[in-house]
């Protein structure tokens, strides 16, 4: 589950519990001068993340694929609703987009939720009802995601880019092609200061993962029943303030 960050903060004048160095140098003053701060308690405060996150999930045919007992995109819908809700009990902003496509004039994302709009029953819907067709034209993809979360006015924007398999369509849109549309998408994301990173679904571990996303820019799980437990573990490690 992910949580609203809380930090303790000193010298408030109420709190949960006191503050033992406000307390003795209080007492201190009040010796010395005969007045005293009352800023003797601590109190925890939860404070709001400056966050907004983009989720982009592969809806492409490929994602059918069963695996154990369970299709890839039932996994993946699982995991994502979940991510979703622990992302809005957290407070951060996110929108989430399903994708698929048809040739470059036909690049098929399906909102699930916007920015503004709460975590609802009908937003688990809409990922629910997410179904795999069609091909994987994932620049494109990016790029739509990226201009919507650009016009956020967050300080920090992540890009998290939910896939099964490496960029293709039927208008020579794969192998080097579809790969290298791809890096540029995420080049072209980062120079506009969002964060990009890729959770790739896939057993093969093949280096164009490494060629789109960078080498620290993507987390590989070849078991899919993996997905629910190691997502909420992603974003903590990307969004985590230092």
């Amino acid at each position: 589950m992910l949580h609203p960050r809380r930090i303790l903060l000193p010298r408030q004048v109420d709190g949960a519990e006191l503050d033992l160095d406000a307390l003795i140098a209080a007492r201190v003053t009040l010796r010395a001068s005969g007045q005293a701060s009352d800023r003797i308690f601590r109190d925890l405060r939860q404070v709001e993340r400056d966050l907004s996150v983009a989720i982009l999930m592969d809806c492409s045919r490929s994602t059918e694929s069963v695996v154990g007992t369970r299709s890839v995109i039932d996994t993946m819908r699982e995991a994502l609703a979940a991510l979703a809700g622990g992302i809005d009990a957290a407070g951060d902003r996110q929108a989430i987009w399903g994708f698929s496509s048809l040739r470059r004039d036909r690049v098929f994302l399906t909102r699930c939720k916007g920015f503004a709009e709460r975590m609802a029953p009908d937003v688990t819907a809409r990922i629910g009802g997410l179904h795999p067709g069609h091909y994987t034209r994932l620049g494109a993809a990016i790029r739509h995601a990226s201009a919507q979360l650009a016009e956020e006015p967050a300080a920090r924007k992540l890009l998290l880019v939910l896939t099964d398999g490496k960029p293709n369509d039927l208008d020579h849109y794969e192998g080097t092609h579809g790969i290298e549309d791809s890096h540029m998408a995420v080049r072209e994301a980062r120079r506009a200061g969002l964060t990009v990173h890729g959770v790739i679904v896939d057993a093969d571990g093949q280096d164009w993962f490494a060629r789109i996303f960078g080498r620290a820019g993507f987390t590989l799980l070849p078991d899919p029943a993996r997905l629910g437990r190691a997502l909420p573990d992603i974003y903590r490690s990307l969004t985590q303030e230092t």
